[in-house]
């Protein structure tokens, strides 16, 4: 009779467990509070990761916030969260949004997401002698969870920051590249929960540039868009050839790295900077060419280059300007684009199966956004 007990307390068990895991991350922490039984089923490290692998992917938007305050005084950050949905019809009501806003100290930056986790840099910068302190912390924007800070780095002022998570080691890492004055570039990793950074030297040399320094993650990989043997610490793009750009690509189970060429199909420079890209498993390449087109690249299988497919090609005159666009987000699998359109306070969205165009002016009181693909779950690391 006990085991016939205890084999029905197993079964309804697990049916509140199948049935929970397809809530929404929100309403389920509430549920945590109905009775110790739903608690311990929801805090359980098999249910989260149930829960997160049944969460809607690509659906939600972390958009890290900078509002400029009166002249010489320094900008308020936050963190907010918004669909996808929501953003793309009216964005300035989404970033005026006070739901699921999370304020952020100035020295902060935010280095990536991933599965429902936000990474987080405080950088103290030393001034007279360019070295910068910086830590590392994980934010759950929604359950409230802070981790504890990462040993600190004392590092030049040339570097480039990368989160992501290792499936092999079930760990979430974060890697910090630095670039000293001779041209070497060395990788410091750091596992959360763990002691100390570990040091990768087997980098090749390279210059990552300096409006991208967020590795972009994607299949267990943090990749940045560099310059090969770049002569000296700066460089003037007139300068740069074709052969001198590629993607440095590090794999976060192995502490190694490799080249992936970009796009056979493209035959010279871009007008100024390409930018790498990433949403639903898929990487892109955006760039202008001469001034007069905006061209998408996607990589439709990570890691052959022999995937990589012209997905755009579209003319300014056509989206309704006559100055050049900078691309800045991808959504909805590549379909729409958002572009920084004929002044930095301005966007443009571009959706390629309708051809439709709408510019948005919404950073009308000095306010800056960066947009980052989210998840919400219930994860929280130790």
């Amino acid at each position: 009779m006990a085991a016939q007990h205890l084999t029905a307390a197993l079964f309804l068990c697990e049916v509140v467990m199948e049935i929970l895991s397809w809530i929404p991350a929100k309403p389920v922490t509430r549920l945590k509070l109905v009775c110790k039984s739903w608690n311990s089923i929801i805090s359980h490290p098999h249910f989260v990761k149930l829960h997160l692998h049944r969460s809607p992917k690509n659906a939600i938007l972390l958009l890290t916030r900078t509002q400029a305050l009166n002249l010489g005084e320094e900008g308020k950050q936050s963190t907010l969260l918004s669909s996808v949905e929501s953003f793309i019809q009216n964005p300035s009501s989404a970033l005026d949004a006070q739901e699921n806003r999370h304020s952020l100290q100035v020295q902060d930056w935010v280095s990536g997401s991933c599965n429902g986790l936000v990474c987080v840099a405080r950088i103290l910068r030393h001034p007279n002698n360019g070295i910068c302190d910086i830590c590392f912390r994980l934010l759950n924007p929604l359950t409230g969870f802070i981790s504890e800070n990462s040993p600190c780095l004392s590092v030049n002022v040339h570097n480039a920051f990368g989160f992501g998570y290792d499936e092999s080691s079930d760990s979430y890492k974060v890697v910090t590249l630095i670039r000293d004055s001779s041209g070497t570039v060395t990788a410091q990793v750091y596992s959360f929960g763990g002691s100390s950074w570990k040091t990768i030297n087997s980098l090749p040399a390279f210059l990552y540039f300096a409006e991208d320094i967020n590795g972009h993650f994607i299949g267990g990989t943090l990749d940045w868009l560099v310059l090969r043997n770049p002569h000296g610490a700066y460089y003037d793009w007139a300068d740069v050839t074709l052969d001198m750009l590629m993607i440095v690509s590090f794999d976060l189970k192995s502490d190694t790295s490799k080249q992936i060429l970009l796009p056979k199909g493209i035959d010279e420079i871009p007008t100024q900077e390409p930018i790498l890209g990433v949403w639903g498993n898929r990487l892109y390449l955006l760039y202008d060419y001469k001034n007069t087109h905006f061209i998408a690249w996607q990589m439709k299988e990570f890691g052959d280059e022999n995937s990589w497919t012209q997905l755009l090609k579209i003319s300014f005159h056509h989206l309704g300007v006559e100055t050049l666009l900078f691309p800045e987000f991808i959504f909805e699998n590549g379909n729409i684009f958002m572009l920084i359109g004929r002044h930095r306070f301005e966007r443009v969205f571009y959706d390629r199966r309708d051809h439709s165009v709408k510019r948005v002016n919404f950073f009308s009181n000095n306010r800056y956004v960066n947009a980052f693909d989210y998840v919400e779950s219930l994860v929280q690391p130790c």
